[in-house]
Parts: C-alpha cells; structure tokens; sequence
C-alpha cells in the first residue's frame, strides 16, 4: 500500500465523518438536522412553469444528487402527485419574484432519503383523489423541511409513516379541505421534530401523533373537534409536548388536546392554551390535569431529545417567531398572509373550509428577474465576484473549511 494510498484513503474518511455531522445549513434543528441533500452533486435548473418536461421541477427531481434551484417565479400547476428522489436539496428561496408555488397535487418523498426543502409552498386542490395528502414521506429518512407552506390537503396535509430523522422547521401546515380537512397523521415514526410551526385552520389531527415526536415551540390555531391528538390504540407512542401555544379560534373547541390513551406516554413542559378568543395572548398554563382528563400516561422526563438550550423558546417569543417568520416566508403569498391574519387576531378570524376556491383559491404569484449565471452552477455572477470566485467555471462544488460548499454559502445568504 503506497503512502500516498494511505494519505487519500485517511483524508476521505475524515472528509466522510465531517459530512456526516455537518448541518444541513445553520439553523437546522431537530433530529433531521444533518440531512445534507444534493450537497456535491450537480445543478439543475428549473427554468419554466411546465407540468412536465426539460427545465420543469417534475423533472428537476426525478433524478438524485441534485441541488434544485429556480430561474422562474410563479405557480407551478401539476396534473398529477410529483415524486422526489433521494439526495436532494429543493432551494426555494432561489426563485425570484414571489417564490414558487407547487399546486394542484401533492408531493412524494415516500422511500428516499437525505433531502432539504426551503421556502416553497406545496398545496394539493380538490380536484386530488379522495385521501389524498399533499405531502407525503413515509419510509423515509434523514429528511428536514424548513419554512414550508404546506396546504390543502384532502384527507391531511402531512402523513409521515414508519420514517426516522426528519424534522418539520417553521413551517405552515394548514387550511385542509375535504372531505376530512385534517392537519397531519403521523404513524410510527422514529426521531422526528416538529417546531416553530404554525397548524391552522384544521379540523382536528394537529397533529394525530401515533409516534416518538418532539413538538416544541408551535403555535396550534383554530382548530375545529380537536387539536393536538394523541396516538389513541393498543400501541405505545412517546410525545415530548414542550413550550407549544395552542390558541382557539371562531371555529375552535375547548378541546386543544384530545384522544390519548394509557399508551400515550406524555412528557409536558411549558405549554399554554388560550382559548377565551377575546383578542389578547393571555392564555393559561396546561397543567398535569388536562392530560390526565384525556387518559394520557404522564412521563416524567423527556423522550425524544434532540432541541436543547437557546433552541427552545418560551411560548411568548414562539407566538412571535412563528407569526413573523412561518411558512415560505421571504415574500408571503395571498394565502399565507390570510392565514397570518387570522392568527393575529387572536380568535377573532378564522375558518375552516371545504374546498380552496371557498378560501380564494391560488392567486397568481409575480415572477422576477433572473440573474446572470454564466457557468450554471447555482451562482449568479455577480455574487462569485464578490465572493472572488470564477464566474466560468463551476466551482459551486468546491468546500469551504466549516464543510459547507460555495453554492450552500450562496444558498444560506439568500434567506435570514
């Protein structure tokens, strides 16, 4: 074996061991937080609005090992639920104008591994088959989706089954129609986070958590029957339910937690409920008590621990963060910033639709100008000449010292 073997061999095996513990990009919590996407892999460009076809987003993931970045800004309309490949990174926050909106069916992660999605909106419509969900990831794993809008789903908006590793990160789940208009179900998941998360305008499931879940720091809003669910059967799930604000709306109930049973095993820890709908956050404490009502086995430590520290907010500063900053957030839609006013009004507006077109459906969103990218390797020229790189040659691959690539550190610049 020659040295310079030796030299090679050692230094892709640290290289290997440093990616593997390398976030996906700052900010990124909970257990899906080291998922590392398309990271080394090639570029695509979605540059149209097509339902199909070269430069669409359908064919922009149906292939792994891609960074996805976007030329265009707008609706994407699809006639049929769009599947994604493992090992990718879906960049949002890359397209102009308004963003990007994925309507009409949902999206599948079911079976992939290692992806990253920021700052899109994916919303499925009535006219997706009865029980369709508009995201869907079961058997999936080491997966994070941060400040996704994710919207009208027809039987839930989410369904996560049998998968470990994923975190769900300022997001917006919300508004599902029929004919069950509910949040998400999640079924036997491993390490999976939801925080700093806003649930509106759902009728129950926000969520239903037949899991081992850490729900930290979200907001839950006008929820119809009922609104976080416990898992409810003869198997036993573990909920960390921690500093989360459940907060009653025109449509709400009293019923904020409902459906647990003695194999619900429920850790608790600075929650508040508010449910007078009088304009004010001036909520209660949730106390032992309100589980106990609702049958839950009482827990006294956390399960599932991956938030720690400054990562967990008290219910107050997530009211606020989740108001400011949820969902595809770097220029709010119609949609969203329906779905905000609502919230603000702390139980004075909100509802819970049958279809979307009830809701206003999907408004145009303005598309924008495109930057230069002369070698089309995910960054503009203009920002490699700042950054002293070379506008014709891709060198978006290459990393830096802290492990990230020069394309993450465009990416990551684009967003707060």
């Amino acid at each position: 074996m020659t040295r310079s073997f030796i030299i090679i061999s050692v230094l892709t095996a640290f290289l290997s061991s440093a990616s593997a513990q390398q976030l996906a990009f700052p900010g990124a919590q909970g257990f899906g937080k080291y998922a590392s996407g398309g990271r080394g892999g090639t570029v695509y460009h979605v540059t149209n609005l097509n339902d199909s076809g070269a430069g669409s987003f359908r064919d922009a993931v149906s292939a792994p090992n891609r960074t996805v970045v976007f030329d265009v800004g707008g609706i994407i309309k699809v006639n049929s639920r769009v599947s994604v490949s493992s090992d990718i990174t879906i960049a949002g926050q890359t397209a102009p104008g308004e963003g990007i909106a994925i309507y009409g069916h949902g999206l599948s992660f079911s079976k992939q591994k290692n992806v990253i999605v920021r700052y899109i909106r994916l919303r499925g419509s009535i006219g997706m088959a009865r029980g369709s969900c508009t995201l869907t990831a079961d058997d999936a794993d080491n997966m994070i989706f941060d400040h996704v809008s994710v919207q009208w789903g027809r039987w839930d908006n989410l369904h996560i089954q049998n998968s470990t590793n994923m975190t769900l990160q300022y997001c917006i789940i919300g508004e599902a129609i029929d004919p069950q208009r509910f949040g998400a179900i999640l079924e036997r998941p491993k390490k999976l986070t939801i925080h700093h998360s806003l649930w509106i305008d759902n009728q129950s499931r926000n969520p239903k958590a037949k899991s081992g879940i850490e729900y930290v720091n979200n907001v839950v809003y006008n929820w119809g029957k009922s609104g976080f669910v416990g898992g409810h059967s003869s198997a036993h799930h573990r909920q960390d339910i921690i500093n989360n604000y459940f907060i009653a709306g025109p449509i709400s109930s009293d019923g904020f937690i409902a459906m647990f049973s003695t194999t619900d095993h429920v850790y608790h820890s600075g929650n508040k409920v508010d449910l007078n709908k009088d304009g004010v956050l001036n909520g209660r404490v949730v106390t032992d008590e309100d589980f106990i009502k609702q049958k839950a086995t009482l827990e006294s430590a956390r399960q599932n621990v991956s938030m720690t520290g400054d990562e967990i907010h008290t219910v107050e500063e997530a009211y606020k963060v989740v108001l400011r900053s949820a969902g595809a957030s770097l220029k709010r839609d119609a949609v969203d910033k329906r779905l905000i006013g609502y919230l603000a009004s702390l139980g004075k507006k909100g509802e819970i639709f049958h279809k979307e077109e009830d809701a206003g459906g999907q408004l145009p969103l303005k598309g924008g100008k495109v930057l230069k990218d002369t070698d089309q390797d995910g960054m503009p020229d203009k920002w490699e000449k700042k950054n002293r790189l070379d506008q014709r040659e891709q060198d978006g691959n290459t990393l830096r010292s802290d492990g990230y690539s020069n394309l993450e550190y465009y990416l990551n610049s684009l967003v707060p």
